[in-house]
């Protein structure tokens, strides 16, 4: 059982930025691959980008690409996700996740945990 907790979300002005920060708890958090998804108003939960056990590689969506950033911190369980250059199509609820594998996958039902969430709003 890994325990997933988001925060760092908020409002933001387009063009801003954002840290979001994922503290994962109990499973083994340096052997899992970890992800970030997000919903939307109205739409479905969507790919966001992923990251390997080890930060080695990572995955981005085209329409964040150049402007969020993945990283990992293992020996503080921790993932973050650095937004910048936020734009109002960017609004949605952030989610953490994590796979039972050191390799990532961009499908978001081939993860095994998550987290509630956090609201990120970016106005115009």
């Amino acid at each position: 059982q890994v325990q997933l907790v988001e925060s760092g979300g908020g409002l933001v002005q387009a063009g801003g930025s954002l840290r979001l920060s994922c503290a994962a708890s109990g499973r083994s958090f340096s052997g899992n691959a970890m992800g970030w998804f997000r919903q939307a108003p109205g739409k479905e939960r969507e790919f966001v980008t992923t990251i390997n056990w080890s930060g080695s590689s990572t995955n981005y969506a085209d329409s964040v690409k150049g402007r969020f950033t993945i990283s990992r911190d293992n020996a503080k369980n921790t993932v973050y996700l650095q937004m910048n250059s936020l734009k109002p199509e960017d609004t949605a609820v952030y989610y953490c996740a994590a796979r039972i594998s050191r390799i990532a996958t961009t499908l978001l039902y081939e993860y095994d945990y998550w987290g509630q969430g956090t609201q990120v709003t970016v106005s115009s």
